[in-house]
């Protein structure tokens, strides 16, 4: 997670409802992780051991066979199973080893042509076809294949199996069929233009490797054989992790790098050092802390971000009284005064939240339920809810950022007579707890689903649903409101009209709002930092982690 400025911490994945989930383990985090290394087989390489080297630098530019070293500051020791990651670290790693059938440009997820020859014609047909690209190999230089494809489609889709990637597909992908020896069709429950973006994150995967028995978990701990330009060498968890350009890509997406190296530095102080400097050891680094912005610029660096979706939100478990009562809930976001928090934790990069949505999203409207900072009002609520005296432990996720933000809400919160004890601890602890159905009051975390879209469906899907991870933690989806909400979702995804579908999706988000179980206090910027002296091609995202697909020796 982070220092000073954006880390982001966000889970996903665990046991919860019908059918059996994986543990919290299998999917990624953002930050540091549970995972312990492993030695894994295949492509990876003494795995155990610890770093042979972190401080493999570039050559000022001049190629050939330098390597280039990025830092990334979150945790490299989640799952690296692309369909059930969550992880920043991971996430990114995997859009440079594997390819979809689609791929989706890191910033206007505009899909294109990857693995498969062509994006489909019509969009709004029920039956997509596509052909895998000639000659396409994968790491082990045996050819990719349609039973690759309906591979990994079909545990995507098997309700026996659950997997993050499964809630951005069930609800809109009814099966996938091969076709020929390399050619498939996806069969649709109804017209669904979203869903092509949306095949970027079904990384296809090799059979004849992950098909054995224990290779998913594997594929957890860091083992990874895809057809993207860029094949893993090695992978240390909590230092670093190690690539090579793959020698047979014949891909969209050419590596320009002979090596990179990216290591994990989770701490502000040593990732800025890294990066800053004469002697710098790195060319790129994502996260960067607001107060290091001026400093990195004047020692000719760029410095640049954007505003999406990484927001601090609060989770309420709804089981702990008084939080099952909605105007308790309302009350503590209403007291907040989020102006201050903007100005003095996140130094002016960042927004009050007015939706679930960020202001830049095309879906965006405020919600009618905004949390403008009105203790007065926050006081009426309690007493409506006879709430009377409590007190309220906000266990946090120890994210630099989110922790500087926890002091304005303590303060607002005791400005209504409520006792605050702070709690944060490491990512990891916070989510085990939350795995092993511990109890608990109200977290505050952060979270990004740009890293997977920008569509609004996507992005509900991943926070609400009968079935979803958070609704689990927050014991919520057994709610009359939230069964209505669910319904609505539902509608709202199989409406064709695309006006009317935006409008349906507004009006959930109003019910998302006045219920506040999970909801985002403010949206802020990540910031990413460079050498234009020696790489060039940057895109910077507006959500955790790098991606140099476009980027090359300048």
């Amino acid at each position: 997670m982070s220092d000073s400025t954006p880390r982001s911490t966000s889970r996903h994945g665990s046991r919860l409802g019908p059918p059996p989930a994986p543990d919290r383990r299998s999917f990624l985090r953002y930050s540091g992780a549970l995972g312990t290394a492993a030695a894994l087989s295949g492509t990876l390489a003494a795995c155990s051991a610890g770093p042979e080297s972190t401080n493999e630098t570039g050559d000022g530019g001049q190629g050939g066979d330098s390597t280039l070293t990025a830092v990334i500051g979150y945790g490299n020791d989640g799952s690296w199973d692309p369909t059930q990651t969550a992880s920043a670290f991971a996430m990114a790693g995997n859009e440079h080893i594997y390819e979809g059938l689609l791929g989706a440009d890191p910033i206007s997820r505009e899909p294109y042509a990857a693995l498969a020859t062509e994006v489909p014609n019509d969009l709004k047909a029920t039956t997509w076809t596509f052909s895998l690209r000639p000659g396409a190999k994968w790491h082990d230089g045996k050819p990719v294949t349609a039973d690759d494809v309906v591979f990994v489609f079909d545990r995507i889709l098997d309700p026996k199996t659950q997997t993050l990637a499964k809630g951005f597909f069930e609800s809109w992908l009814k099966e996938v069929r091969k076709t020929g020896a390399t050619s498939v069709e996806l069969i649709l429950k109804f017209p669904f233009p979203d869903g092509a973006a949306r095949l970027s994150l079904a990384k296809i995967m090799p059979k004849h490797v992950f098909g054995e028995p224990g290779a998913w978990d594997e594929a957890t701990k860091g083992k990874t054989v895809g057809s993207g330009p860029y094949r893993m060498t090695a992978h240390h968890p909590k230092s670093n992790t190690t690539f090579e350009a793959f020698a047979d890509y014949n891909g969209p997406r050419k590596a320009a790098f002979k090596k990179m190296n990216w290591l994990t530095i989770v701490d502000a102080a040593p990732r800025v050092a890294k990066i800053s400097g004469a002697g710098a050891d790195a060319e790129i680094s994502d996260n960067i802390p607001y107060a290091n912005i001026g400093q990195l610029k004047k020692g000719g660096l760029t410095v640049e971000g954007g505003a999406g979706m990484n927001n601090l939100f609060l989770l309420f478990n709804t089981a702990h009284k008084p939080f099952d009562d909605v105007r308790v809930r309302q009350a503590l976001h209403y007291a907040i005064d989020r102006e201050k928090m903007i100005e003095a934790a996140l130094r002016g990069h960042g927004r009050a939240s007015t939706s679930f949505l960020n202001e830049s999203n095309p879906s965006y409207r405020p919600a009618k339920k905004v949390y403008g900072y009105d203790l007065a009002k926050a006081r009426k609520l309690l007493k409506e809810a006879g709430a009377g005296t409590f007190g309220v432990n906000l266990m946090a996720v120890n994210v630099s950022w989110i922790v500087d933000c926890l002091p304005t809400i303590k303060d607002g919160w005791e400005k209504l007579g409520v006792e605050v004890t702070l709690d944060p601890q490491e990512t990891t602890a916070v989510f085990t707890k939350l795995d092993q159905k511990k109890d608990f009051q109200i977290v505050a975390a952060a979270s990004n689903p740009n890293q997977f879209g920008l569509d609004a469906d996507l992005i509900m899907r991943y926070n609400y649903g009968p079935r979803n991870i958070w609704m689990g933690y927050a014991r919520w989806a057994g709610n009359s409101t939230a069964k209505r909400l669910f319904t609505d979702m539902d509608r709202a995804t199989r409406e064709p009209e695309a006006s009317r579908k935006r409008a349906m999706i507004q009006d959930y988000i109003d019910t998302v709002a006045e219920q506040a179980v999970l909801y985002p206090v403010v949206h802020n910027e990540l910031m990413t930092a460079w050498d234009p002296k020696k790489i060039s091609g940057v895109q910077p995202q507006p959500y955790p982690g790098i991606n140099l697909l476009r980027a090359k020796w300048a």
